[in-house]
């Protein structure tokens, strides 16, 4: 765990744990508290941690510089459909041919950025703004009584 927050959570691993600290803190600024988890190895994972997450923030990006097919959006997607799930979104490489060239503007024309998390984490909070935000948490709190 990098960061704490309550809305939504950041599972990332690689490079895509700095863009995610990045989404975080641009994320913090719009009233949206996220969480950031380092999943540092996909075997083993450790469910523990992500199902506590995925029950306690209901909303999770997975961030990996990998395909999305059999990476770890996949893992992580099996462990929270088994425990009753959250709402999951998958930002890597979608299905298509890998290119050669500048890591930078390799992230950028596959979405592995900070900006491109922010804006997935964003339209899972929508409509989640500042006034709303203390709803949302109390919501997520009572849920868990």
């Amino acid at each position: 765990m990098l960061r704490e927050g309550g809305d939504v959570c950041f599972a990332a691993t690689g490079v895509m744990v700095a863009e995610a600290l990045h989404a975080a803190e641009a994320l913090e600024e719009k009233g949206i508290h996220a969480a950031v988890l380092n999943v540092h190895t996909i075997k083993p994972l450790d469910k523990e941690t992500l199902i506590r997450y995925g029950k306690s923030c209901k909303r999770m990006v997975t961030a990996e510089e990998h395909s999305v097919i059999g990476g770890l959006g996949s893992a992580v997607a099996e462990v929270l459909a088994e425990c009753g799930g959250c709402c999951l979104k998958r930002v890597g490489i979608q299905d298509r041919f890998g290119q050669s060239g500048d890591l930078g503007e390799l992230m950028e024309c596959y979405g592995l950025t900070a900006k491109n998390l922010m804006e997935t984490a964003l339209s899972m909070c929508q409509p989640l703004c500042p006034s709303k935000r203390d709803t949302l948490s109390a919501h997520n709190k009572e849920e868990e009584r």
